[in-house]
């Protein structure tokens, strides 16, 4: 069984929702840790583990990063972590996988399903193998009990309710 950790110098985890309906405002976690499990190098018989400490949270704005934390929305002083937990890998083609999981946010736990390509699998100048991953997926921030929000001056809502997930991962197999 090989094991492959997360790299987080060469690795990004950000969400992306609606403001105002006009733009989008991103969020990056900034600690984290991920772990695979596989027998294969196409890593169909991947077991996946993520967490993020919500306290790294960063969105540019010191002020909306507090407010982030805070119970209307992480919560993070009764739920620091957000976690998923893969429950199957569908391989797709040779590059695009189906990853199916299960996300627990703010105690909340729900399937969801992430598209995942396949960067492929090299070796770095240092003689580590290293595997690269593009992970994206949206969730309805409601269904994990985050349903803050505020109406605007002309009536429109100030959130949206899907979050896209954003991330561009690094593995590095363990010896």
């Amino acid at each position: 069984m090989a094991i492959w950790k997360i790299d987080p110098t060469h690795s990004d985890v950000e969400f992306k929702i609606r403001h105002l309906m006009i733009t989008n405002v991103t969020g990056y976690f900034g600690k984290y840790d991920a772990t695979v499990e596989s027998n294969s190098d196409d890593f169909t018989d991947g077991k996946i583990t993520f967490e993020a400490d919500v306290n790294s949270i960063s969105t540019k704005n010191e002020q909306r990063d507090q407010h982030l934390q805070a119970e209307d929305f992480f919560h993070v002083a009764q739920y620091p972590k957000l976690n998923f937990v893969s429950t199957g890998v569908k391989k797709v083609d040779d590059e695009n996988y189906k990853v199916s999981g299960d996300l627990t946010l703010r105690g909340v736990t729900k399937p969801i399903v992430l598209d995942v390509e396949f960067s492929g699998i090299v070796k770095d100048p240092y003689g580590q193998t290293k595997a690269g991953f593009e992970i994206k997926g949206k969730i309805n921030r409601k269904d994990f009990g985050v349903s803050f929000n505020a109406v605007t001056d002309n009536g429109g809502l100030m959130l949206g309710e899907e979050v896209k997930l954003l991330a561009s991962v690094q593995f590095v197999k363990q010896a």
